[in-house]
């Protein structure tokens, strides 16, 4: 029952945080810890009017309690009725404001919803008629000093600009979020048509001059035995050329999860402010070896933007030693890392490909991601596939 209480409803303010925020900002906490600053309410009258106790205590016990109502139902109720509850919350204030001026609160707390309501213009006009009602009774009907009402619209307008802020950060970090998603549709699409063409291009060709000196050669079986055999040869000649270009081409198309991966980082490092440099060179990789990478360098760029403060991230690759050296670099803040499951998740995905994850983050001096994939010996085969050793740098690593 109690889970069931504090589950949001999917259209409520808390919902629509988690899912507009890659921080995870709705934490089911944050309601219960912004519920601090009620003290106010009831520690203005003590220490403004301690004589007046306790006529202002249950006006105050009674709208408190439905304040409480309220207060859940703008995290958790439906979105609709955010804009009622804000509204209910600031006659709170007014009604209550008579017998304790402490129910300034009330009115601070409509604004901190308020910025949620409607467009970023309604959203301020809102706040303003909201704090201007207030004010005309504050001044004019109970004629209270007015220093004390400063700073309840300053601190009302200040919570609702903040709020305010959140909201439209929100919906960026949403828009870049369909952004990415929409660079990677179009390289999956883009790789598909060049798949197509390549596939006609190679194999069109290849096996209409198959099908033709089959054709011959049957043609010379009875006649030329010696001529058949020769154009049969053709035919195994030809069709192991085309076997060796499939392989190529399946071999680029291994490539390209890494080659979206770099463009979606270079996306969302720039649209947040982040010089982002790469170097990188098309490698032949198996398919688990390219999806695990892939998933390294959108952690690495991810973590850049959220965590490193950063201005330049580089990315480069090389193959050194027999091995692919990976190295992802950012002129952030470095320092300690607290192993997350986005670092924890890079170092299985990379210990499962048998690559070896290393970071050196000194505080002030940025962060330096290191990966380290060993290659196959060059043999007859490998030599024409072992990919060229990768070396990355990019802002602040995954944690």
């Amino acid at each position: 029952m109690y889970l069931h209480i504090f589950r949001p409803d999917p259209d409520s303010l808390l919902s629509r945080r988690d899912a507009g925020s890659a921080a995870g900002f709705g934490e089911r906490w944050s309601p219960l810890l912004m519920l601090v600053w009620t003290f106010w309410i009831f520690a203005t009258p003590l220490l403004e009017a301690p004589d007046t106790f306790p006529h202002w205590l249950w006006p105050t016990l009674a709208s408190f309690a439905v304040f409480l109502v309220l207060y859940y139902l703008c995290y958790f109720g439906p979105h609709r009725w955010l804009l009622w509850c804000a509204l209910g919350m600031a006659a709170l204030a007014v009604a209550v404001t008579p017998f304790n001026p402490g129910a300034q609160g009330y009115a601070i707390y409509a604004c901190a919803f308020l910025a949620f309501c409607g467009t970023p213009r309604q959203a301020l006009w809102a706040m303003s008629v909201t704090l201007a009602v207030y004010s005309v009774e504050w001044l004019f009907v109970l004629h209270y000093r007015w220093a004390y009402l400063v700073s309840a619209v300053l601190v009302g307008y200040t919570v609702g600009t903040i709020n305010l802020m959140i909201r439209l950060k929100h919906r960026r970090e949403a828009e870049l979020k369909l952004s990415h998603e929409e660079v990677r549709r179009l390289a999956a699409t883009a790789e598909r048509e060049r798949i197509g063409r390549d596939l006609h291009d190679l194999l069109g060709h290849t096996l209409s001059l198959i099908a033709l000196k089959s054709e011959l050669a049957n043609r010379l079986w009875e006649r030329d035995a010696a001529a058949a055999r020769r154009e049969v040869q053709d035919v195994e000649r030809v069709a192991r050329e085309a076997l060796a270009q499939v392989r190529r081409a399946v071999s680029g198309i291994r490539a390209a999860g890494l080659a979206a991966e770099l463009a979606s980082a270079r996306l969302l490092l720039e649209s947040a402010g982040v010089q982002f440099d790469y170097e990188w060179t098309p490698v032949a990789l198996p398919p688990e070896a390219e999806t695990a990478l892939a998933l390294a360098v959108r952690e690495a760029a991810t973590n850049i933007q959220r965590h490193a403060r950063a201005t330049h991230a580089c990315l480069r690759g090389r193959v050194e030693a027999g091995a692919l050296n990976l190295e992802v670099r950012d002129n952030g803040r470095g320092g300690d890392l607290v192993p997350g499951t986005g670092l924890s998740g890079m170092r299985e995905r990379l210990a499962a490909i048998g690559a070896s994850l290393s970071i050196d983050a000194p505080r002030g001096a940025g962060t330096c991601l290191r990966i380290v994939l060993p290659l196959p010996q060059p043999g007859a085969d490998a030599a024409a596939s072992a990919p060229a050793p990768l070396d990355i740098c990019t802002a602040q690593p995954a944690h």
